[in-house]
């Protein structure tokens, strides 16, 4: 499939759109809000790019993608700290904020998309690390991220480009 500018739409209860495509997905125990706080399990409403593209190495190949892309290192992890200056930003572990890791022994990480939610820039409090990722294999609830299927998001990943959106619409 050719990368393009793709719109993803997200709605409840769990269903990513793309094109004539529909997938699973796992969002936020606390629902779809446009309100997006620290801490409140809740996925947030709004159009966001697609900003990069990070993978374990040492699980799969790399991604075929035409979005910016990077192998996760074993140092790399997300500042989730509002009181931090690193906030809702990647970060060399070990970090004096606190902050997530995003080299995990589940499979979770092992594909991260970074999307452009409160990056621009980032507002204390108002939500970070929401990404789209590897969901796990009960669809279990996220943090507020969007998880897919590996294979889902590998094929996503494929037909998207520079310009793509995941739009997440409130219910």
């Amino acid at each position: 499939m050719s990368s393009a500018a793709l719109t993803l739409d997200v709605c409840m209860p769990g269903t990513i759109r793309v094109g004539q495509h529909a997938f699973r997905c796992a969002l936020g125990p606390a629902g779809i809000v446009t309100s997006k706080k620290e801490g409140d399990h809740a996925t947030p409403a709004g159009s966001f790019p697609l900003r990069r593209v990070m993978y374990r190495p040492d699980r799969l190949e790399r991604p075929k993608t035409e979005l910016p892309i990077r192998s996760i290192q074993m140092s790399d992890g997300w500042c989730d700290d509002p009181g931090h200056a690193d906030y809702n930003r990647l970060v060399a572990l070990p970090h004096d904020g606190s902050h997530e890791v995003l080299w995990r022994d589940d499979h979770v990480y092992d594909v991260v998309v970074e999307i452009g939610h409160n990056d621009d820039p980032p507002t204390p409090g108002e939500g970070s690390a929401i990404f789209m990722h590897v969901a796990d294999d009960g669809y279990t609830s996220t943090e507020g991220c969007v998880a897919l299927a590996l294979d889902d998001l590998l094929q996503i990943l494929e037909m998207a480009g520079p310009g793509s959106l995941l739009r997440i619409n409130p219910a």
